[in-house]
């Protein structure tokens, strides 16, 4: 079984340690999702990996052929090169003989009278066989198809760059590699290729490390997840869900484990101020012992958390009014004879396939671009504050402090405290030594949450929200939705993220492109399920002749049912005995956080039997005497 270890691994960017001495071993099969607050160095840690950045200390281990098939945020493909040539790029001779005959199929297309073309098409034709490399082609196409690549001689800079990570993903895929790393591939794919993505994922036979903020992706894909934290890894058997239980009962220990050294802190502290005496060098490593329990206390109390608390504006009874609106790009139909009316405090959800122009409707409400037809009345006291997908507003030359002192020096929060703009920054885990720094020197994920910090300490009261998931962590996040729910204004966000759909909308614009737009009251995933069932094939049954049956009232129980009756009042004292056993032996399972998920597991799996069997003792106790 092939493996990837790391040993020792230490990284450090400039002054900052990203991670440290840490290990990680990768095996055949593992699906390992790879979490960590933005800027605490994920990107490199895969770049480590894939070998594409060294180590500054410590050992990457990696068998003679092993391959490694990377997807980066930004994919770097030739600009000259059409789709299929761009996805073809390996160096394999079925990658080559694929490579080699697309292109000259497109010669011949282009000059199909040309005999010198048909010869070479006869001997690429012979090479695709020699090198059994027609079901490659046949895939990739596939591949491109369910991601939503349909012309497939366009040349990569003719593509957005949304298309250029599909066709990213595309090539990595298709070289079928021992280890697959994927940086934010559900990014920029509408619903019906995640699911396609999480369906071909489970079916591969090697070992996947990814970064993703779509949570409902990691609980379907991995059963694995790696948290980087502080330079330290943390590893979790088990899909997102079995990781958040894991890490809040971590957490759980690290406050407990905190709280004991406190107090431990303050009785050492009290002894060093006993006097001259109890400073002698005789007690010097009782000193020495103070000076490292105040070093932890320090480290383990500075748990860095994201913090959301911001004043916002008064909205009014009206938010926006669209009548009659038309919108198009040429040919291309936005919106035709649109209609809305979006109220006080909504929560509007915007979704459907990409490129039908559900961020155009987004500009519309923000005054960026106007209608052809139609009017739209903005409410007098709508204050907007709008999170775009590209950053339009970041100075990469500028001071990450002054870019935020453009608004003012200081921000209120909900209960009115007056705090400074860097204290703010230290609230979006900035650390104060970085507040001088360009804005060049942050990770795109930090300059995506210096984006949203701006806007927020505007005070809006309107948010418009297009793509807010993308190359934001999870944590991030999970703050960021609890945020929204006690948002008191209007949100309206342009989405794919199910999870993040799922918590915030209650009513969804589904965009069906050339102008048709739905509109649905409820979640996403209800949106989804309902969508998916109507799409199903329908298959007609004969219908099984129906035979009467007189029924019988049960009123006593069977001999094999009064056996079970006399025995099951112990099964129950002994299942309740043997969950309590488990909790008491998760709670002495301190640090050793894998451990303790297996015990979690075994718990919901022995509760659940319990039900059953307080379920099967109901049943049986109606037909007592």
């Amino acid at each position: 079984m092939k493996q990837l270890q790391l040993m020792q691994v230490t990284k450090t960017y400039g002054e900052k340690m990203l991670f440290q001495n840490v290990d990680l071993t990768i095996t055949e099969g593992e699906r390992i999702g790879l979490i960590g607050i933005n800027g605490t160095g994920k990107s490199t840690f895969l770049k480590v990996i894939s070998g594409e950045e060294s180590s500054d200390t410590g050992e990457r281990i990696v068998p003679k052929d092993y391959t490694i098939g990377f997807l980066k945020q930004d994919p770097v493909l030739p600009a000259d090169s059409t789709v299929l040539e761009a996805v073809f790029q390996g160096e394999s001779r079925n990658l080559q003989a694929n490579r080699h005959y697309e292109a000259v199929l497109l010669e011949l297309e282009r000059d199909p009278e040309n005999s010198l073309w048909h010869e070479k098409l006869q001997a690429a034709q012979a090479e695709m066989d020699a090198f059994h490399a027609w079901d490659m082609n046949t895939e990739a196409k596939t591949i491109l198809e369910k991601l939503g690549i349909k012309n497939l001689g366009q040349t990569i800079k003719e593509l957005s760059g949304g298309q250029k990570k599909r066709v990213g993903l595309a090539q990595v895929l298709i070289e079928t590699p021992d280890l697959l790393i994927l940086d934010e591939p559900t990014n920029h794919l509408d619903y019906l290729s995640i699911r396609w993505l999480e369906n071909y994922l489970n079916r591969f036979k090697g070992a996947i490390l990814l970064v993703t903020h779509d949570r409902y992706f990691l609980d379907q894909v991995t059963n694995h997840i790696v948290e980087l934290d502080n330079g330290n890894l943390y590893r979790y058997v088990g899909n997102y869900e079995s990781f958040m239980e894991a890490k809040a009962i971590r957490l759980e220990n690290a406050a407990r484990e905190v709280e004991k050294n406190q107090n431990l802190y303050r009785r050492e502290l009290a002894w060093m101020r006993r006097g001259a005496k109890a400073r002698s060098t005789k007690q010097k490593a009782r000193k020495d012992r103070f000076e490292e329990l105040k070093e932890t206390i320090e480290t383990k109390s500075d748990t860095d958390t994201l913090e959301l608390d911001f004043n916002t504006s008064r909205l009014g009874k009206d938010v926006f009014i669209l009548e009659h609106v038309e919108k198009a790009f040429s040919d291309k139909v936005i919106l035709r004879d649109f209609n809305l009316i979006v109220q006080p405090g909504e929560r509007l959800g915007i979704t459907g396939e990409n490129g039908t122009g559900k961020s155009t409707l987004l500009n519309l409400f923000a005054g960026e671009t106007k209608p052809d037809s139609g009017t739209i009345t903005v409410g007098q006291t709508v204050r907007i504050g709008y999170y775009t997908q590209h950053n339009l507003e970041l100075d990469e030359d500028a001071r990450i402090i002054t870019y935020l002192q453009e608004i003012g020096n200081e921000v209120e929060t909900s209960a009115g405290e007056k705090l400074s703009v860097s204290a703010m920054l230290e609230r979006f885990l900035f650390k104060p030594e970085t507040h001088g720094k360009k804005i060049s020197a942050l990770s795109g994920g930090e300059k995506r949450r210096l984006f949203l910090l701006k806007i927020l300490m505007t005070r809006p009261n309107v948010l418009l929200l297009d793509e807010p998931t993308n190359d934001l962590d999870t944590e991030t996040l999970t703050v960021l939705e609890d945020y929204l729910e006690s948002f008191p204004g209007t949100v309206i966000t342009v989405s794919h993220d199910r999870y993040f759909l799922d918590k915030m909308a209650r009513k969804l614009l589904v965009f069906k492109g050339n102008g048709v737009i739905d509109t649905y009251f409820g979640d996403y995933s209800t949106f989804l399920a309902e969508q998916e069932e109507v799409s199903k094939p329908v298959v007609k049954k004969a219908a099984a002749p129906v035979q009467k049956q007189e029924t019988k009232e049960k009123v006593k129980l069977t001999y094999k049912e009064k056996l079970e009756w006399e025995g099951i009042e112990d099964a129950i004292t002994q299942q309740e005995e043997l969950v309590q056993a488990l909790h008491e032996k998760l709670e002495q399972t301190g640090a050793d956080f894998g451990k303790a998920a297996e015990i979690s597991a075994e718990i919901t799996e022995k509760e659940a039997e319990l039900a059953e069997l307080m379920e099967r003792w109901e049943y049986l106790a109606q037909f007592v005497d």
